[in-house]
């Protein structure tokens, strides 16, 4: 049951009415973070120790499960980074598209079980330390607000409070996925895009995401890599729509070399061009 009185319950409501695939518990004052089962702290997988080789061992398990393969450490390692990033993006990020208020969350306050039945991505549990918010909001009588002035600053609010939080995982993960600093936080910027740009999608607000998120990440903001960068398309029945090019690789293509995906960096403008004109077709 969310905190009485918390500043960010009502989105993470109305993210799980439209994604029931996760589910987000906020604990009460005194409460303990669960453990035990298929919960892992987000300071366990920071650590980089057995925390994190259980975590990373689901992924390993699937990956031969579900393709008859056995995937290189580093690509499990990308795909449990994903799978953990692209959801704890989104405690941050819904509140502030919603409600305009920012939650911080140090890696002790949140865990995650991605093992519950019934929940494609998982549940997390969460303990916000404070939040930001605009001036006028009734919010920023509660306990731990922090008024900021402008949309601006609350911007620079959500990307030093994803920073807060996954700089110390990427840190955690970066040694067995072989990759370090700018290839880490490329990674962490399409995560913070296409999480958010998913989930507005189904709560029927996908121009507004696609505007916030250009504004968010720009292309300018360190230590984020590249930008939101938006494009215009052409759908499967050939109606208008949008795409945006990765900034970093998924490495799926080590599992299925013929399938790489149509917005990765590896993939030359003459191949999407050539991939938009085969879906067109089909």
């Amino acid at each position: 049951m969310p905190v009485p009185g918390s500043a960010v319950a009502d989105a993470y409501d109305r993210l799980a009415a439209a994604f029931p695939a996760l589910a987000v518990t906020e604990l009460r004052a005194g409460e303990e973070a669960p453990a035990g089962g298929g919960w892992v702290s987000a300071s366990e997988l920071a650590e980089g120790g057995a925390g994190l080789e259980r975590f990373l061992s689901w992924d390993d398990s699937q990956v031969r499960r579900d393709y008859g393969v056995r995937a290189r450490p580093d690509v499990v390692a990308g795909f449990g980074l994903h799978r953990y990033a692209w959801p704890a993006c989104l405690l941050i990020t819904v509140p502030w598209f919603l409600l305009r208020r920012v939650p911080r969350y140090p890696v002790t306050h949140v865990s995650f079980d991605r093992t519950a039945p019934g929940l494609a991505v998982g549940r997390m549990a969460v303990r916000p330390a404070g939040f930001a918010c605009l001036p006028g909001d009734p919010a920023a009588d509660l306990p731990g607000a922090r008024v900021v002035p402008d949309e601006d600053a609350l911007r620079a609010e959500v990307r030093a409070a994803v920073t807060e939080h996954l700089e110390p995982v990427l840190t955690g993960f970066g040694p067995r996925m072989r990759r370090r600093g700018r290839a880490l936080w490329g990674m962490a910027t399409d995560e913070v895009v296409e999480s958010l740009w998913y989930v507005a999608q189904l709560l029927g607000e996908e121009e507004r995401a696609r505007h916030e998120l250009e504004l968010l990440l720009p292309g300018t903001t360190k230590p984020y890599v590249g930008a939101a960068a938006f494009r215009p398309t052409t759908g499967p029945a050939g109606e208008p729509a949008h795409t945006r090019d990765r900034v970093s690789c998924c490495m799926f293509y080590t599992l299925r070399p013929d399938e790489v995906c149509a917005t990765c960096p590896r993939t030359c403008a003459t191949q999407r061009a050539r991939g938009r004109e085969l879906a067109k077709a089909g």
